[in-house]
């Protein structure tokens, strides 16, 4: 990750455990940082690391010409935001609030008519990994602004531009985390299974972890088969793909554990 140049005059607007974890980054970059909060013990708590504590939403987001959002939801920033739309105009908000696709799209048309550039963002990380080699954020919308500020923003993490569609930070995120879920039920569900033999759960994440990673690294071949499936030969055949889950799910209602799991993996992979 690199350092902006010069200092930039940033607000953070929101100090959850996510929240105080940017302001922090944006610290140690050496940014002048504005922040508000709506406890302003939270915001208090920065002012030794060289925060400024504004009294109010408002008067944080027209401290600065960089503008971070991350609030509760997508209601929350459209409380931050609307009222002083006026005053935004010629600035570049980030918003790092989760949120929906279309709510971020949705999000795009307002900062259109108010003139303000907009950045939507999805933070693969947990706050301690914040400016951490680990952590990485996605990025969507306002492509110009991500260029002059990406400097400001790697010092999150690496910093992922997936495209001019603002919808398209929270749509990887929620592929992402769908992946991870889907990863978590499976573990949880198999655990579940090998206990009625003796086993542990402890023991099948001790199997299962390294094999996961190197399945893994197979995503990238697989790629072509969504991409351009027309022009993609399968390594395996859908008939060898269910005939696979099947087997899995007859073991599962065998160990006393059955689950709609399997079911719905079928249905993605082979389409039945």
């Amino acid at each position: 990750m690199t350092n902006q140049a010069a200092a930039q005059r940033v607000s953070v607007i929101g100090l959850g455990a996510m929240g105080t974890a940017l302001a922090k980054a944006l610290l140690a970059g050496g940014h002048e940082v504005t922040v508000w909060n709506r406890t302003p013990a939270r915001a208090e708590a920065l002012v030794a690391d060289g925060a400024r504590v504004a009294t109010s939403s408002a008067e944080a987001l027209t401290a600065a010409d960089l503008l971070i959002v991350c609030v509760l939801d997508d209601a929350a920033v459209r409380e931050h935001l609307e009222p002083v739309a006026a005053r935004l105009r010629g600035r570049t908000v980030v918003n790092l609030t989760t949120t929906t696709p279309e709510q971020a799209r949705s999000s795009g048309r307002w900062a259109r008519a108010a003139g303000v550039e907009l950045i939507d963002g999805g933070i693969m990380a947990i706050p301690d990994m914040i400016g951490g080699p680990g952590a990485f954020v996605l990025y969507s919308g306002a492509g110009a602004a991500f260029a002059r500020y990406r400097s400001v923003l790697e010092l999150f993490g690496a910093a992922e531009f997936v495209g001019e569609d603002l919808g398209a930070a929270a749509m990887y995120d929620v592929s992402i985390l769908g992946g991870m879920y889907a990863m978590f039920a499976a573990f949880h569900q198999g655990g579940a299974m090998v206990r009625t033999t003796g086993g542990t759960a402890a023991r099948l994440a001790e199997l299962m972890t390294p094999f996961l990673q190197a399945m893994a690294t197979t995503l990238t071949a697989q790629a072509p088969g969504i991409d351009t499936p027309a022009e993609y030969v399968q390594p395996q055949s859908d008939e060898f793909t269910a005939a696979a889950i099947d087997l899995i799910d007859k073991s599962a209602a065998e160990s006393g554990n059955p689950t709609e799991l399997y079911g719905g993996l079928r249905r993605t992979l082979v389409g039945r």
